[in-house]
C-alpha cells in the first residue's frame, strides 16, 4: 500500500513552520496513543507510527527538502523511517515531545552541563572620562572554578563517581501515566556523577568565590547606561558548562559645570549687572580649555548662546555636538552705602525714562492691569 504524503498525514500545508509542524505531531500523538484507543489498540498504534514517522521528516530541514524534491523514494536511501515501536519507544517519543513542557532534560541523555550566570558592575566615571575615553581596572567578586580540584568538586588524588540513581546520564525518566517525562536526575543535579570525598577548599560544589581584577577599555563617548560586554568574564560554568558574561554599566557622576545630553553640554554662565548692561566678553569653559564668549548690551537673564563644535561626540555619532550656555545676571550684593545711594540715583534714572528702559517691565504691568480689569468686569 503507497504511503500516504506527510503534510496529509500531520495534517497541515507544504509551507508550514517548524512550530506548526510540531503542534501539529503533538495534537495526534496524543490523539493516536494506544493508552487512549483501548478499543481499537492496534489501528491507533498504527496511525501513530504513520504520525510519527512524518513528524521525524519533516522536522529535519535536510529531510525535507529532500521530501519535497523526490517525495517518498528520495527517502529510501536514509533513515527516513519510524523504527520499531514497542513501550520504551512511545516513551521516548513523549518524552521528546513533552519533555520540554515539564522541564525535561536534554534529547539523547548524558550530563548536564551549565553556563555560568552573568554578572552586572556599575562602573562611575566622571564626565571627563567618559568622554575622553580610558582604560580602567575594577574588582568583580565572582564564583571561578576550585584550582584545587580543577572544578571537579572532588578531594585531591580522588574522582567523582557515577551516579548510581541515573546511571551517569544525568536525567532520570518518570512515568505519569501515557506520559514518559525525562527530568534532572535529582540525586546529582544533572551532573552525571556524585562526590564521595569533597574538596576542602570548594566543599565539593567545583567553584569558589574570588575577587577578580580586570581591566575594561572604556571607548569614548560613553554615556549614562551603555552596558559595555565583557565576553566570558562572567562566573564560572558547571560540569564543564562555559563561563556567563559580564556587562559594565556606565554611570556618569553629575558634573560640578556641565549638564549632557547626548552630544551636547549646557552650563550656566554668571555675568555681571554692569557687563550684561553694557556688554562684554566673558571667560567660558569648554571640555577643550576656556573660550571668549561675546554678550552684547542688553542681554537678559536666561538668555542661552549656542556654541557650535563645542559638545563632544558619542560612540554612536562622531559628529561633535553644540555648548548651550545660558546666562544668569547677578544681582549685587554687600552693597556699601555709598554703592546703595549710587544705585537709588541709578534707578531714579531710570524710571524717569520710563519703558524705554524697561520695556519687558512696561508689557507685564499692561498685562496685569487687563487682567485685573477683565475679571472685575
Amino acid at each position: 500500500m503507497a504511503k500516504r504524503d506527510y503534510y496529509e498525514v500531520l495534517g497541515v500545508s507544504k509551507s508550514a513552520t517548524a512550530d506548526e509542524i510540531k503542534k501539529a505531531y503533538r495534537r495526534l500523538a496524543m490523539k493516536f496513543h494506544p493508552d487512549r484507543n483501548k478499543e481499537d489498540p492496534e489501528s491507533a498504534e498504527k496511525r501513530f507510527k504513520e504520525t510519527k514517522e512524518a513528524y521525524e521528516v519533516l522536522k529535519d530541514d535536510d529531510k525535507r527538502a529532500t521530501y519535497d524534491r523526490f517525495g517518498h523514494d528520495g527517502l529510501k536511501a536514509g533513515a527516513g523511517g519510524a523504527g520499531g515501536f514497542g513501550a520504551e519507544g512511545f516513551g521516548d517519543i513523549f518524552g521528546d515531545v513533552f519533555g520540554d513542557i515539564f522541564g525535561g532534560g536534554r534529547r539523547g541523555g548524558g550530563p548536564q552541563v551549565f553556563r555560568g550566570a552573568d554578572l552586572g558592575y556599575e562602573l562611575k566615571l566622571d564626565l571627563e572620562t567618559a568622554v575622553a575615553g580610558d582604560s580602567v581596572t575594577i574588582d568583580v567578586p565572582t564564583q571561578v572554578g576550585c584550582e584545587s580540584c580543577g572544578g571537579s568538586g572532588a578531594r585531591k588524588g580522588t574522582e567523582p563517581v557515577t551516579c548510581s540513581a541515573c546511571g551517569g546520564a544525568g536525567q532520570v525518566r518518570m512515568q505519569q501515566g501515557f506520559f514518559s517525562i525525562q527530568q534532572t536526575c535529582p540525586a546529582c543535579k544533572g551532573a552525571g556523577t556524585t562526590i564521595a570525598d569533597p574538596c576542602l577548599d570548594c566543599h565539593g560544589r567545583g567553584r569558589v568565590r574570588k575577587t577578580r581584577t580586570l581591566a575594561v577599555k572604556v571607548p569614548a563617548g560613553v554615556d549614562d547606561g551603555d552596558r559595555i560586554r565583557l565576553s566570558g568574564e562572567g562566573e564560572a560554568g558547571r560540569n564543564g558548562g562555559p563561563p556567563g558574561d559580564l556587562y559594565v554599566e556606565i554611570r556618569v557622576k553629575p558634573h560640578r559645570i556641565f549638564d549632557r545630553d547626548g552630544s551636547n553640554l549646557s552650563c550656566e554662565v554668571p555675568v555681571s549687572f554692569a557687563t550684561a548692561t553694557l556688554g562684554g566678553d566673558v571667560e567660558l569653559p569648554t571640555l577643550d580649555g576656556t573660550v571668549s564668549l561675546k554678550v552684547p548690551a542688553g542681554t537678559q537673564s536666561g538668555k542661552v548662546f549656542r556654541l557650535r563644535g563645542k559638545g563632544v561626540v558619542t560612540v554612536r555619532d562622531p559628529r561633535q555636538g553644540d555648548l548651550f550656555a545660558q546666562v544668569a545676571v547677578e544681582t549685587p550684593v554687600n552693597l556699601t552705602a555709598e554703592q546703595k545711594e549710587m544705585l537709588e540715583q541709578f534707578e531714579g534714572s531710570l524710571q524717569a525714562g520710563g519703558e524705554k528702559h524697561s520695556p519687558r517691565a512696561g508689557g507685564w504691568l499692561d498685562t496685569v492691569k487687563r487682567f485685573f480689569e477683565r475679571i472685575s468686569s
